[in-house]
């Protein structure tokens, strides 16, 4: 019986200089993909390439004086090592300029126009090199290409035309009866929108540069730079070639993964391109969001502001640096790249949370019992809990992965992490090892962190392969049971399992120390005065933020209080009106966590109060007083803490 094949793709990238942070989320999001589908038993294919046709390559290459071939050529042996040192798991790689993609083209072209959906005509309006885009005079932006807000020129030349424009009905029906067709649902909003705006026959050919595709029934004209790149996901796949084997097998595509900048051309051009071919349609087009960084926004080389991913990858690995992209921003939004925000992921993260947790099981059962747990062991209720939620996350993080939702997804795999390092808090296994009457106990205990491990492993493989081998290798898992159907059963180790202590997976670091340099180091390699004047500036506010003195965290008065009565404050749907008894008096405070608990919940309940803090009015209530919560994945968590007496001050 054969595998339900799945494909995705990523976009084909412009060549014009080297690959930096930007690109790296689109291909490590898509390898995310392509990896989470084999585990689950998918057969696979994932497609990247480079998109090398253009005048904006012409221009580049003139100015190196070189062809523009061996211009391309260059960069994209940078792209692949890239994609190698990132552990992408690519099928195919495609570029523009091979001959085989060349001749579907030029077919693919001949078609279109037999088929009477493209002719001949003058092409007079503004054209962005840098984004190969045609505008017309309305779609500008204060005079200026509304995509990147650089300068456009005006142009008139012979062209052939494509008949888009017979399409934009049947774009509009495309999009109502599937609305899953464009993610995320603002995007879909901005096409529909763009569309109704009236939708303009495309010009796909020039004259005014030679550096792409020949139109072989009029060799003056190549064919338009998009056309060319969109027609990749199915010439890569053999159509309108020698072979089309794995074009009947793979297409239509599952999803093409793209910025969300050219979004315009994948959810109206090449949808109906194909409708002029009478071919499949992809089943979805996902616009992620761009990677911000500093006070410029998107990265660019123009504005230097690019991140490097290789001195990232070379610094601290490349798990750590594909887990930061897909962990800190859910992906479709726009989110901001920050030094201080990757450093603290890896030190908290992955040192803290993943690697100790690794780190303290390997090492107890190499203390305990040399290395190899014994057959003897002795459960216990607590056990329990901590197998049903690893049972328990596989749904969740399949729910999530399935929507493409990787922060969610990766979330899911750290409540279980802590969940595992607070069950170690729990049964104290170092009380136990000092009993040689409880080294049953101990041996279960430790055998279920490895259980745990394993699950951990499995989860993580799509994220970060290495360190899922890694920890298979660690706990001493044999293949069989790291697969995703093994996350249907707890106890698939073996009883008598084997560890190695190993070193740590993620080593803490000085976070300080490593920001300032790599600030600075960024604005080296950008070579900007503006940029360096920008790191200096993070620098500072880095060594600064946050800090207070000794003296003034003195002037902060926390005591246990006791929650004696809860109440909604009245037209205010976010706020409660807690009354709170420390020992000496009681006092109103108002906190806005009533989306989270309801007022029964949080009676006799001791909470943590500042409680020297000034008066404020909320609402006509006055409050005197803060309790101390935390903003987690789930939402606002109240810290309680009911074992210590009201009154008791917090030093």
């Amino acid at each position: 019986m054969s595998k339900e094949t799945f494909y995705i793709t990523t976009p084909i990238y412009y060549p014009s200089d080297n690959a930096h942070i930007g690109h790296s989320y689109s291909t490590v999001a898509a390898d995310t993909v392509a990896r989470y589908k084999r585990l689950k038993g998918y057969d696979v294919m994932f497609l990247t390439g480079t998109d090398e046709h253009g005048m904006k390559i012409e221009q580049k290459a003139s100015q190196c004086n070189t062809t523009p071939k061996e211009y391309v050529d260059k960069i994209v042996a940078n792209f692949k090592s890239l994609w190698k040192l990132l552990n992408i798991s690519n099928d195919k790689f495609i570029r523009t300029t091979d001959d085989y993609h060349i001749k579907a083209v030029q077919n693919i072209f001949q078609k279109l126009y037999e088929k009477g959906e493209i002719y001949k005509g003058y092409y007079e309006g503004w054209y962005c090199t840098p984004c190969e885009s045609f505008w017309t005079e309305t779609q500008l932006n204060d005079g200026k290409c509304p995509d990147c807000g650089r300068e456009v020129k005006k142009t008139k030349e012979e062209a052939y035309f494509f008949k888009i424009s017979k399409y934009a009905d049947r774009l509009l029906k495309l999009y109502e009866e599937h609305p899953e067709f464009i993610q995320p649902e603002s995007r879909k909003n901005e096409m529909i929108s763009f569309i109704k705006n009236g939708l303009e026959d495309l010009c796909v050919s020039r004259t005014s540069f030679s550096w792409g595709i020949p139109v072989t029934f009029d060799t003056k004209h190549v064919v338009y730079v998009w056309l060319d790149a969109l027609t990749n996901y199915i010439t890569a796949m053999g159509y309108a070639g020698d072979d089309e084997s794995d074009y009947q097998k793979y297409w239509p595509a599952d999803v093409h993964f793209i910025g969300k900048e050219i979004v315009r051309f994948h959810a109206i051009i090449w949808p109906a391109v194909l409708m002029a071919l009478d071919l499949p349609l992809p089943k979805q087009i996902f616009g992620h969001g761009w990677l911000l960084f500093g006070d410029d926004g998107k990265m660019s080389k123009s504005k230097g502001n690019v991140v490097d991913p290789k001195i990232l990858c070379d610094r601290y690995g490349v798990d750590a640096i594909r887990y930061f992209l897909l962990r800190e921003i859910p992906f479709g939004s726009d989110g901001w790249f920050t030094n201080e925000a990757l450093i603290n992921r890896i030190n908290f993260d992955l040192a803290n949370d993943l690697g100790n947790l690794l780190s303290r099981t390997c090492a107890m059962i190499e203390k305990y019992f040399k290395g190899t747990l014994p057959l003897e062991k002795e459960g216990a209720d607590i056990d329990k809990e901590l197998s049903d939620l690893a049972l328990q996350v596989k749904e969740k993080y399949e729910n999530s992965m399935d929507k493409f939702q990787f922060s969610a997804a990766i979330s899911d795999v750290w409540k279980l992490i802590s969940r595992a390092n607070k069950y170690i808090d729990e049964t104290m296994p170092w009380i136990l090892g000092k009993d040689e009457t409880k080294k049953a106990r101990l041996a279960k205990v430790l055998y279920n962190l490895c259980e745990v491990m394993r699950f951990i492993c499995v989860l993580i493989t799509p994220f970060m392969p290495s360190t899922a081998e890694e920890i298979a290798k660690r706990i001493g898992a044999q293949k069989d049971v790291v697969t995703f159907e093994s996350l249907e059963k707890w106890g698939l180790l073996k009883q008598d399992v084997s560890v190695i202590k190993g070193q740590p997976l993620f080593p803490r670091i000085d976070a300080k120390k490593e920001i300032e340099e790599l600030n600075m180091m960024f604005a080296n390699q950008n070579n900007s005065k503006k940029e360096k004047d920008s790191a200096a500036k993070k620098i500072e506010n880095v060594c600064t933020k946050d800090t207070i003195a000794i003296d003034d965290f003195a002037k902060v008065e926390l005591k246990v209080g006791k929650i004696v009565a809860c109440e909604p404050v009245k037209k205010a749907k976010k706020l409660l009106k807690l009354t709170v008894n420390d020992s000496v008096s009681d006092r109103t405070v108002v906190s806005g966590i009533a989306k989270f608990y309801k007022p029964e919940d949080l009676i006799n309940r001791h909470i943590i109060l500042v409680s020297n803090l000034k008066p404020a009015v909320l609402c006509s209530v006055e409050s005197q007083g803060m309790i101390l919560a935390a903003d987690t994945d789930d939402g606002i968590k109240v810290i309680f803490v009911d074992d210590i007496p009201e009154g008791s001050i917090i030093r």
